[in-house]
């Protein structure tokens, strides 16, 4: 980890949604090691028990936020207790999410489809209307959307979770648009196959629902582990970071060349939701 992108992150106030496992909790444990003041908040208790005593015995910082992201009284609550904790807000990421129902559409339920848009897409949303006012306040805040598989791509017989994700990707781009007079930088990051639970989920569901290709890598994500956690911290920090100021609306994936564009702009059409994959 550059010591310039540790430096930038240091003493930040960072809100992290789905801190309790996956990609959240990697996260949190990256930017914590990296001196930040991290809010975890998630609605399992005792998984937010285990990640702050994680934290804590590597030296870092950390509070509990026991919430709901579909509820956005829990999400304004846990803010104004992470500005009563640390006194700022610097940093939301939003990484709290369902696998949702997996299968052809006419074999799920309508029931299944309208919780994973709930807290896929509409607790992103409620995350940003809680977040946002302390950063306009101040003019300085960085906004990541922890988004995946069919965000940017067809993903068959996970149509409720590429739907969630891929709406969301749309919102930050026109969030990040909306809010860039404030000086608040909003962007997506595809964290690319790591082992979690939603690999589990899939070799559970069978190749009949899931579709042999998901089978295959969920196989193989389950023997390799997946994408390092360093390389989505990375690309996190880089993003949280003052020297991303000049990117906002975009949809980078982990494996993504992005170091390129630390210090020169991206094209308006890259790295976007319909994403160009060569300039």
């Amino acid at each position: 980890m550059a010591v310039h992108t540790v430096d930038t992150i240091r003493d930040k106030s960072v809100l992290i949604t789905g801190a309790g496992r996956g990609v959240g909790k990697r996260l949190a444990m990256g930017f914590a090691e990296a001196g930040a003041q991290i809010g975890l908040l998630a609605r399992s208790k005792a998984e937010l028990d285990l990640a702050k005593l994680e934290i804590e015995q590597a030296g870092g910082a950390a509070l509990r936020l026991p919430a709901d992201v579909r509820n956005l009284d829990d999400m304004k609550n846990a803010v104004a207790l992470m500005l009563r904790e640390f006194g700022r807000l610097d940093v939301l990421i939003v990484s709290a999410g369902v696998q949702g129902p997996i299968g052809p559409l006419l074999s799920t339920k309508p029931e299944a489809w309208a919780d994973t848009i709930q807290t896929n897409l509409i607790g992103a949303v409620n995350a940003c209307r809680a977040a946002l006012p302390p950063m306009i306040e101040k003019r300085s805040g960085k906004i990541i959307l922890i988004v995946g598989g069919g965000s940017g791509h067809t993903r068959p017989n996970f149509g409720a979770y590429a739907a969630s994700k891929a709406a969301t990707v749309r919102f930050a781009e026109g969030l990040a648009v909306e809010v860039s007079d404030h000086n608040v930088q909003v962007n997506c990051i595809s964290p690319g196959s790591v082992y979690s639970h939603m690999t589990d989920e899939i070799l559970h569901a069978g190749e009949e629902r899931a579709g042999r290709k998901e089978i295959e890598e969920a196989e193989q994500v389950r023997i390799t582990g997946g994408i390092p956690p360093e390389k989505q911290t990375q690309l996190a920090l880089f993003l949280a970071s003052q020297r991303s100021n000049h990117i906002s609306g975009k949809l980078i994936h982990v494996n993504d060349d992005w170091k390129r564009f630390e210090n020169q702009n991206m094209k308006p059409e890259l790295y976007t939701l319909r994403r160009v994959q060569k300039i």
